[in-house]
């Protein structure tokens, strides 16, 4: 596990680096998902909330959305995806990143949970 990053009980992540937010999908969401064909980005620039649909990930299984686990305003995202969406299955705590946030308020990261934490939740969804 990462231990600086947060999760949501929806498997996104969010990795703090200054006053930014890099935020994307766990390891376990994306082999739940397999292998991933198309990723929708979120407009540069748009606000976004605590939890509200960034965009969805599409893959030869199903679609699923994905939400953003802080609010703050998108900064950039991650253009790479466009054409080449395995990339969050190969590394999806890296390179398979989806977008940055200029977080609005750093507090809402308490609401998260810490690397424990997510694999107690993840051991708690297998049994």
């Amino acid at each position: 596990m990462y231990p600086d990053y947060f999760y949501t009980k929806d498997h996104e992540w969010i990795r703090v680096e200054g006053g930014q937010g890099v935020v994307g999908i766990t390891d376990f969401a994306q082999k739940q998902l397999g292998d991933l064909v198309y990723v929708e980005l979120p407009a540069v620039g748009s606000s976004l909330s605590v939890h509200q649909k960034i965009g969805s990930i599409e893959s030869v299984k199903a679609v699923s959305d994905v939400f953003s686990p802080a609010a703050g305003e998108v900064v950039a995202v991650n253009k790479d995806l466009e054409g080449a969406p395995e990339l969050i299955n190969q590394d999806p705590h890296g390179k398979g990143w989806i977008l940055r946030l200029k977080l609005s308020d750093k507090g809402a990261l308490a609401g998260l949970m810490n690397a424990a934490d997510y694999e107690k939740y993840l051991a708690g969804l297998e049994h």
